[in-house]
């Protein structure tokens, strides 16, 4: 039964780690869309087709 418990506990502690390296690689890739967004609407009038 101890055994099911360590597992347990590894699974919850890696799964929580995950999350927050997921939420910091989507904040981090939010920011750099909307920079280059910005930079595009920034940049548009230069355009010539």
């Amino acid at each position: 039964m101890e055994r099911a418990y360590k597992t347990m506990k590894r699974a919850g502690a890696g799964s929580i780690a995950l999350g927050i390296v997921m939420i910091v690689t989507g904040v981090a890739t939010g920011i750099l869309s909307i920079i280059n967004g910005a930079r595009l609407l920034k940049n548009k009038n230069g355009l010539i087709f």
